[in-house]
């Protein structure tokens, strides 16, 4: 028998809820200008599962399709190069809207800013999207990645001119360690998207770049002809891409919010663990974190995103992997009719459970917590395709990660 679902209904107490504002309406249209003043900006697809949804018992069911995002394969990028442009608008007094591709990549930046050393740790994709905007626009990149990083995601960090690690250390070490190197190196910074004390700008910024998905899903599913979603299913390592969707959705319908179910790993379910304890005060989860979902292979909070998360997630759920098997093979063998999706372990872990919530009595209760109905109109993210084609091929080809 595989490995069950394990969930916590939120009973947590509220906080004060000062960190929402960082996912304001206004913060994010910001980011999204920025972005969309790039050459290589393109709006990702919004995947209607129609078939999917009247199979399942849902009304809709949308997938927003991370994985063409600047040609990266992920999502992640959208916030690291915000953070770099909102970090130079800081240092050269500028407004960041000011910070577009074209000044970031002038003389007139080199003549103001010069050049800066950004240093992150990643399991993959956020060093790639790191990397990939120090090099576009003329800065430097230093990337470590934690143990048992697979090789093509390596590659593809190392291909955008980046210096780029291995260490024998989990990802949380690695944060430490590219921390240690940036306050060491004159020039140097962490762009990070985890947030601790003395941390948090940056981690903000992070949050508030990840907002442009957000805020395109949300006017794809309007111009689909549903007006919001009544559910929003979002991943979690950090919580950072989670406390940014929870925390835009949540400014966008401020009277009638959807329901929101934060996933994790359950190696690494940190979020869970916290919301298990129930006091609002986050937990921390160490070691070696064996799960598939690299992207989510995470054990310590980002403090900015988990009081967004406590404040307004309904309920969080950690998942084995064989949630995401199910989720790459759901998505990548579509019903006629549906597109397809090329969704990564880290992206497709929200398939995974929703098919399962409506297939299985063995969750009803789950199902029936957060009021998954006929009536219901889902939307989730798939945060990467497939960034690694070995795994994703056992997985997809091979059916890897069985279910029972």
């Amino acid at each position: 028998m595989a490995d069950q679902i394990k969930w916590v209904a939120n009973k947590m107490p509220k906080s004060d809820d000062a960190h929402l504002g960082i996912m304001s309406l206004e913060h994010v249209s910001a980011a999204r200008s920025f972005h969309q003043s790039f050459p290589q900006y393109s709006v990702t697809p919004l995947a209607k599962l129609d078939g999917l949804a009247a199979d399942l018992g849902l009304a809709n069911l949308a997938v927003k399709d991370e994985s063409y995002r600047f040609g990266l394969n992920a999502f992640k990028v959208l916030g690291g190069s915000f953070a770099m442009a909102s970090y130079i608008a800081e240092k050269t007094g500028k407004p960041v809207s000011e910070m577009t591709y074209d000044y970031l990549t002038s003389e007139e930046l080199a003549r103001d800013f010069g050049q800066a050393t950004f240093f992150t740790a990643t399991d993959g994709n956020h060093g790639r999207g790191v990397a990939w905007a120090a090099n576009k626009l003329g800065q430097k990149a230093v990337v470590h990645m934690p143990k048992g990083s697979v090789k093509s995601r390596f590659d593809n960090i190392a291909a955008e001119g980046a210096q780029v690690t291995i260490e024998d250390v989990n990802y949380d070490e690695c944060v430490r360690m590219a921390a240690a190197e940036a306050d060491a190196c004159e020039n140097g910074v962490i762009v990070q998207d985890t947030a601790w004390d003395g941390y948090e700008e940056i981690p903000s910024w992070i949050m508030e770049g990840y907002g442009t998905m957000a805020s395109e899903a949300a006017e794809q599913f309007a111009a689909a002809g549903v007006e919001r979603p009544t559910h929003v299913f979002v991943q979690a390592g950090v919580g950072s891409l989670a406390g940014a969707v929870v925390g835009y959705f949540t400014n966008l319908f401020p009277d009638n919010p959807p329901i929101f179910v934060v996933m994790e790993a359950d190696e690494a379910a940190c979020l869970y663990k916290g919301a298990v304890a129930g006091d609002g005060e986050p937990r921390i989860v160490d070691g070696d974190m064996p799960t598939i979902m690299a992207g989510l292979a995470c054990g310590e909070p980002n403090t900015l995103g988990w009081d967004i998360l406590r404040n307004h997630v309904s309920v969080f759920v950690a998942c084995p992997n064989w949630v995401a098997a199910k989720g790459m093979r759901v998505l990548g063998a579509p019903l006629s009719g549906d597109p397809r999706v090329i969704s990564g372990e880290s992206g497709a872990v929200g398939a995974g459970l929703i098919t399962t919530l409506m297939e299985s009595d063995e969750y009803a209760d789950l199902r029936e917590a957060i009021g998954l109905t006929s009536e219901s109109s889902v939307l989730m993210f798939s945060t990467e395709g497939d960034t690694d084609p070995v795994n994703y091929r056992k997985v997809v080809w091979d059916g890897a990660y069985p279910a029972e």
